[in-house]
């Protein structure tokens, strides 16, 4: 008699929903990116923002640039997975797009602050959440200095957050070091992680908050 308990050939890897996050200027843009490119198959949700663009970043591709009453009424119709205020701007994940991307069998990835990604852990413990590093601090603030989008009261605001940022390790699966001059490390880091998950076992049941 045949036990069906064994037959691991029927069984397909469930969608994952993988939360990336890391301070301010580590590189978590520049992870996603690269990811694309190495044609690696994730959907990627993107973020909400009530803040400008930055020359460098694209309306669809970077955040979905919206007006705070629109932001403000997408929150109060629980349309958001989480969401934050982050140096007087509001960030939000959508919720719809993730649901109907786990729903097709696709591995999901979000990009969020480590705060957004606390909130996550909460509602969505299941989830990979992949902390971006920087080699140092020293690193970090000079990439903050290159990109030239914040004053330098605002970069030392951004640095003085990192530090406390570093303290919520604990909540993350893994950790991922961006040192400069290495992303292509990084993201080969990140798909290896991918890679063990889909493998695991005993997979990951994602039930969304």
């Amino acid at each position: 008699m045949k036990n069906s308990s064994c037959n691991i050939f029927s069984v397909s890897p469930r969608p994952l929903l993988i939360v990336l996050s890391g301070c301010s200027g580590v590189g978590k843009d520049t992870a996603l990116d690269k990811l694309k490119e190495s044609g690696c198959p994730l959907r990627h949700v993107i973020t909400i923002t009530t803040r400008p663009p930055r020359p460098n970043e694209v309306q669809g591709i970077h955040y979905h640039f919206i007006s705070e009453d629109t932001f403000q009424e997408m929150k109060g119709n629980n349309e958001l997975l989480e969401w934050a205020q982050v140096y007087g701007k509001w960030y939000g994940v959508p919720r719809e797009p993730i649901r109907q991307a786990m729903a097709q069998g696709h591995d999901t990835i979000i990009k969020v602050d480590i705060q957004g990604a606390a909130t996550i852990k909460k509602k969505v413990p299941q989830a990979v959440f992949i902390f971006l590093l920087p080699a140092s601090m020293d690193e970090l603030g000079q990439r903050l200095s290159r990109r030239k989008t914040e004053t330098l009261s605002e970069m030392a605001l951004r640095l003085e957050l990192a530090d406390e940022e570093m303290k919520q390790l604990h909540l993350f699966d893994y950790v991922v070091y961006n040192k400069e001059g290495e992303i292509d490390a990084a993201v080969n880091q990140i798909k290896a992680i991918i890679t063990a998950e889909k493998s695991r076992v005993r997979q990951r049941e994602i039930i969304l908050g």
